[in-house]
């Protein structure tokens, strides 16, 4: 089989943008409710709408990849690195810092043109901490780059990279290529989704580090978004793609045997209108939130405050499948007896509702 790479139009994608131009004009049409909302948030608001996108994507972009980040010290890295801890808190994953840097990196620079010097300095953020990896560096190995899965002996190869002696000629065409169909271009693509899904699949078929190259991936994707629309842009792509890790992966192979490249741009503009979608409905629970704890907060003790605080860091469903007397107790340290009596309370306080009887209630949160 020939990759894309290895034919003799590459990297000359050629596609049918009527086939999703369905896709490109409702993400426009939600990218402009986006907007508006957040201009009518107060700064307060916006900075928690901003640290809730970022705490999606460095987690899910990671659990794509294998790599599963406590989500409390993502939480403490965005927070650490933005400044808004008075006093930094301790992060024990460094991968969880590397992973926010190399974010807050690409946000701060996404109207910047790219740069080898910048890929590397993302790298560099991204590898923090891993000392099996030459960060900063393209891959320089004489072994083939493959995407495999199956048991030793039994590997099934999806895909073979250029090889590592390619990768500086090939990065040098992908960032000309890249800087060319910006807004304002000498070759500009109209529409950020379409230039958007052929930036990925451009970069991920080239694969030019040892690691980190679907995290960086899709950051390329997420600047092109925030080069369209004049900021950095607040949604989460790797959410979307992580729901259904098998079409994401499906939809890329078929993209990398071709350069006619209709269906993977079906498929991603897909993700990109659907990560938009994902963003208003965010937004909406922030909002929600704030509202709630408004209304609330007098009403709660200390260790009430702080067990509802942690379901709403857990999105608008808080705890799957509801808080129960047991995670209570843990989050608190309280006994289950007084955990229970405190759920009652709160179930009265109209903030929960319960849901089955005996071992099975769980309370659910009324936002």
């Amino acid at each position: 089989m020939l990759y894309n790479w290895q034919l003799p139009d590459w990297p000359d994608f050629s596609y049918n943008e009527d086939e999703v131009m369905d896709n490109i004009l409702a993400y426009t049409e939600r990218m402009g409710r986006v907007s508006g909302m957040v201009r009518a948030l107060s700064d307060e608001v916006e900075a928690e709408v901003v640290i809730s996108a970022l705490l999606a994507e460095a987690v899910k972009t990671s659990e794509i990849e294998g790599e599963y980040l406590s989500r409390e010290d993502v939480m403490s890295s965005i927070r650490n690195n933005l400044g808004i801890n008075a006093t930094p808190q301790i992060v024990r994953d460094k991968r969880a810092n590397g992973i926010v840097k190399m974010m807050l990196h690409v946000q701060k620079s996404f109207a910047k043109p790219l740069s080898e010097s910048e890929l590397f300095a993302w790298h560099r953020l991204l590898m923090e901490g891993n000392h099996y990896v030459r960060a900063g560096a393209w891959r320089s190995s004489a072994e083939p780059m493959q995407v495999v899965s199956g048991a030793a002996g039994r590997e099934k190869v999806h895909f073979e990279a250029p090889p590592s002696v390619s990768v500086p000629k090939e990065m040098k065409k992908f960032i000309r290529w890249f800087n060319d169909t910006a807004p304002g271009g000498k070759s500009a693509i109209a529409f950020a989704p379409v230039r958007s899904a052929l930036a990925h699949l451009y970069f991920e078929s080239i694969h030019p580090f040892e690691d980190g190259n679907g995290r960086i991936g899709r950051a390329l994707s997420e600047k092109v978004l925030s080069q369209h629309a004049g900021r950095p842009v607040i949604l989460s792509l790797s959410q979307v793609i992580e729901s259904n890790k098998k079409a994401y992966y499906a939809a890329l192979k078929n993209g990398q045997q071709s350069n006619e490249v209709s269906t993977w741009l079906r498929y991603f503009t897909g993700v990109v209108n659907d990560a938009q979608h994902a963003a208003e409905e965010q937004i909406a629970f922030v909002v929600k939130k704030t509202r709630f704890f408004d209304v609330h907060h007098e009403a709660l003790e200390p260790r009430q405050l702080k067990a509802i605080k942690k379901m709403l860091n857990q999105g608008p469903d808080g705890f799957e499948g509801g808080m129960s007397a047991g995670k209570y107790s843990g989050i608190t340290g309280v006994s289950k007896a007084t955990a229970t009596r405190d759920l009652q309370e709160l179930v009265k306080k109209g903030i929960l509702t319960p849901s089955g009887e005996g071992r099975s209630r769980r309370y659910l949160l009324v936002i």
